[in-house]
């Protein structure tokens, strides 16, 4: 039986990670806190989502060498995305009251009405429900927690392909 190499089972838990913070997301803030997901954060479950696959695809492939650093840069556009997202999330919540943005329609009418280039400017301008926290930890709220992960997901990646070829050279 051929076991997994090291990048394979590193890449495995970059997607493993990427699938718990989804699942945390759905089941527990959503489900279980009965939290709503408000636009900004349907973005960035879609950035998760695109970062897991990413890293799937990777532990599947198994590429050498400079397919590896491919790999570590689709994962940093897709990461970097999730963090630009989550951290101007953080930016609007930050907001005095009186300059945070009115609250404006659901995802599914935005989608309905508008391009999808109108809903992506909308959306990343933001509204008073994104500006809204509902839930904290340590005084962090939820896009502030996931703008850190998302930071944390593009150093896994810059580092992977680089613990790997160290690894695997020993052998």
């Amino acid at each position: 039986m051929k076991t997994l190499s090291n990048y394979r089972a590193l890449s495995l838990l970059g997607a493993a990670g990427c699938a718990a913070g989804l699942l945390m997301a759905i089941f527990y803030f959503q489900k279980h806190l009965g939290l709503e997901p408000c636009p900004m954060c349907i973005f960035q479950r879609v950035a998760m989502l695109s970062t897991g696959i990413i890293f799937l695809i990777a532990a599947i492939h198994g590429p050498k060498r400079g397919g590896r650093w491919v790999y570590t840069a689709l994962v940093v556009l897709a990461s970097g995305i999730g963090a630009f997202i989550a951290g101007r999330h953080t930016w609007l919540q930050g907001l005095p009251e009186d300059q945070r943005p009115a609250c404006g329609p659901t995802l599914n009418y935005l989608m309905d009405m508008l391009p999808l280039r109108e809903v992506v400017e909308t959306v990343l301008r933001g509204d008073g429900n994104c500006a809204k926290i509902d839930w904290t930890l340590f005084g962090y709220s939820i896009p502030a927690w996931t703008f850190l992960v998302f930071i944390a997901l593009i150093l896994w990646a810059i580092i992977l392909p680089v613990v790997s070829r160290r690894t695997s050279s020993f052998r």
